[in-house]
């Protein structure tokens, strides 16, 4: 009898097999020898019956155990003292280490926190997350989303509101309104909050073409600062997911003042990707809504980040092959016009994923414009893309800021093959196949008017 796995909208049981094939935590020696911050990993490990790991001066030195275990879910246990843009670059190059082809080869996060108590915390909290409200500093597609509100860094005054039930509208709001996205943290309780714009480490600052307040953070707290030097705490922790998709240094941890521990220490955020350079390119930021918000329901957080970091390493693999080897600094490669290596160069190392990959947080099942259908047939799969938006179906949903639109379909596996997969029914599509997920490149505007049939067996 076959087994049928709907991912479009049922990943539990995929999630489970995952977990099955293994779950690795690394911590640093030091770290490891700090008792509070030992518990984090050892409560990482009991979740999920995970092993440990530990190094001495580089996580590069973990790759044998790596290699050896090839696990599903890896967990790099860090302090804000260890989790600058080195480590995340580290983590990138790493992890793409343990096979052989150019892509990830596991789901990844840094868990760290403003404190180990805080960290613990976060990787304490229970799951499933459902994002079913959500709020943002820029325009989000809230037509997928139960209900939420945005505010517009673009147009001073602009407010789009959507209730339960209801369709999205648009409001005079006040002209500054950093006490308005104070409050639909603290009262409103999203489960899931985007902003864009100018930031640092130490601020996000509202208004991107208009002069609006800010963001900012103080020991662990974030708040709010209005144009007027008015100053309101953030107190939010309802757990959440922070997609910082536009703005640069928001992901850098540069020690215990950055921002990105504020956010986790309460703001209630267990989970966020952000960008420890600045940003100029786009794709590995703005690409989350492509995958996490504009699929709903179809990927986990972790797995939507997954996936965009794969979606790009295949750009830049087919488009700018000779770039593939390059380990610049992070930072440190240069904006060029039409050089589109340059970006994709610039964002594949530079942003962090911080939490436990294994969490659960996704959006609130919701419209998709294609189906994907995964069937278990005689050691294989067998996969279906059945097209539900006629013209529409694979054009970008909303074009709000760069590098939207396009993505491959990417379809993870439930069990890794060791020696990978192989493609023995259509191979016309030009899909890639690994030893644990399926990236077919996007059909385009165009779309396609019939289902697409792959079947997968392992070599």
């Amino acid at each position: 009898m076959q087994s049928v796995i709907r991912l479009a909208a049922c990943l539990t049981f995929c999630t489970t097999l995952a977990r099955s094939e293994g779950y690795q935590v690394v911590v640093s020696d030091a770290t490891a020898a700090d008792p509070a911050w030992k518990a984090v990993a050892d409560a990482l490990v009991a979740k999920h019956q995970g092993k440990l790991v530990t190094y001495a001066a580089n996580i590069a030195d973990t790759l044998p155990a790596l290699k050896a275990a090839h696990p599903r879910h890896v967990a790099f246990v860090a302090t804000p003292a260890e989790a600058g843009s080195t480590f995340v670059a580290e983590a990138h190059r790493l992890t793409r280490a343990i096979d052989d082809d150019p892509y990830t080869d596991c789901l990844w996060g840094i868990v760290t926190g403003y404190t180990a108590s805080n960290a613990l915390a976060i990787v304490s909290t229970p799951g499933p997350l459902t994002v079913e409200r959500a709020a943002s500093g820029t325009d989000i597609e809230l037509s997928l989303i139960p209900e939420g509100k945005w505010f517009c860094e673009l147009t001073k005054g602009k407010r789009v509101v959507k209730e339960k039930g209801g369709e999205a509208a648009t409001s005079a709001g006040p002209a500054d309104s950093t006490f308005e996205l104070v409050d639909s943290l603290n009262d409103y309780k999203p489960q899931m909050f985007v902003t864009s714009g100018h930031a640092t480490e130490r601020d996000w600052q509202i208004g991107f073409r208009y002069r609006n307040g800010s963001f900012r953070c103080e020991k662990g707290v974030l708040y709010g600062l209005d144009t007027a030097g008015k100053r309101k705490d953030v107190n939010s922790p309802n757990p959440k997911v922070y997609l910082p998709i536009g703005n640069c240094l928001m992901g850098h941890v540069d020690g215990p003042d950055a921002m990105a521990l504020a956010w986790m220490n309460s703001a209630g955020v267990v989970q966020m990707a952000g960008y420890t350079v600045p940003t100029w390119y786009g794709y590995m930021g703005w690409g989350l809504l492509d995958y996490f918000v504009e699929q709903p329901g179809r990927y986990t957080y972790a797995e939507a980040f997954f996936a965009n970091q794969q979606a790009l390493i295949h750009r830049l693999v087919t488009e700018f092959p000779a770039l593939v080897g390059e380990k610049p600094k992070p930072g440190s490669t240069s904006r060029k016009a039409g050089m589109d290596g340059a970006g994709l160069l610039h964002d594949r190392d530079t942003v962090a994923f911080y939490g436990d990959p294994a969490f659960e947080a996704r959006m609130a099942a919701g419209s998709l414009r294609w189906e994907q259908t995964l069937v278990e047939e005689g050691g294989g799969y067998v996969l279906t893309i059945t097209p539900k938006a006629g013209a529409d179906t694979f054009k970008p949903v909303n074009i709000n800021g760069s590098q939207r639109g396009g993505r491959p379909i990417v379809v993870l596996l439930p069990r890794r093959a060791a020696g990978g997969y192989q493609i023995v029914e259509g191979g016309d599509t030009k899909a890639v196949v690994t030893d644990d997920f399926v990236l077919i490149p996007s059909p385009g505007p165009e779309g396609m008017v019939k289902p697409m049939v792959l079947k997968i067996m392992p070599r």
